[in-house]
């Protein structure tokens, strides 16, 4: 039987790490990342007989590319070979944890979202509609407190049971008109090209101005009219605030 990688994404706090854990026990190995001194954690468990390999990715707020936590994290999500992220959120704070979930859902990654603190956010009032928000995310929200051990059981079936489906049940991202246009003229460029990423998704990226996306881009042996046309979009737009639209589009 295949072992499973699950990969935990997370903002700092959101505990994260307490799930890695309660889920791996004793075993762990920590390392760093190739070629940079971020820590990597890595764990596994076994599930009614089915050998489980867990990654706990740095904690972060977004994946852009503003530090080598974010890229570390977002590389491995789009390139590495984890078969379902469980998003580890802070029930306590979910409209600042819910950006980093847009940006999984935007890549098209099957995902799981742990809503985790749910004892915390209790004490505070806080109430959920767990049906409503797994189905405006097109994915199984369970609600987890990882210091105690809640949750577990119900975690692990949904993250095995997504790991094993087909593809990712993907909700729309509506992007404001003035990104929109863009994003869908940048994906037709994009579309059928071998890039490292789905063209969609770069798509995004190049709109929105990720200086480490276009550096990987103007690298690659994309045809002329491919990266005349990426550079005419910065020569001419450069000064537009797509970035915004699209971090709006996100949190809409």
């Amino acid at each position: 039987m295949k072992d499973i990688k699950i990969a935990l994404a997370g903002n700092p706090n959101s505990g994260k790490t307490t799930l890695f854990n309660f889920l791996t026990g004793a075993s762990q190995h920590v390392g760093n990342w190739p070629g940079v001194t971020v820590e990597k954690k890595e764990g596994s468990f076994t599930y009614e007989g089915q050998t489980v390999q867990v990654v706990d990715l740095p904690g972060i707020y977004s994946l852009g590319a503003f530090s080598q936590d974010e890229l570390v994290a977002r590389d491995y999500i789009m390139t590495g070979d984890a078969d379902v992220i469980i998003n580890v959120i802070d029930a306590s704070n979910i409209e600042r944890n819910l950006y980093l979930t847009a940006q999984l859902l935007e890549m098209g990654k099957k995902i799981v979202v742990a809503l985790n603190m749910a004892d915390e956010a209790e004490k505070r009032q806080i109430r959920f509609n767990i049906e409503k928000l797994s189905e405006l995310l097109a994915a199984p929200v369970i609600p987890t407190v990882a210091h105690k051990g809640q949750g577990k059981e119900d975690l692990i079936k949904a993250a095995l049971d997504m790991a094993q489906r087909s593809e990712a049940q993907t909700p729309p991202m509506i992007y404001k008109a003035s990104a929109a246009h863009h994003i869908g003229h940048m994906e037709e460029l994009l579309e059928g090209q071998d890039l490292p990423y789905p063209a969609k998704w770069t798509a995004v990226k190049v709109v929105e101005g990720d200086a480490s996306i276009l550096e990987t881009l103007q690298a690659l042996p994309l045809p002329a009219r491919v990266k005349e046309g990426i550079e005419n979009f910065h020569k001419y737009h450069s000064r537009d605030s797509f970035e915004l639209d699209v971090v709006d589009s996100r949190y809409s």
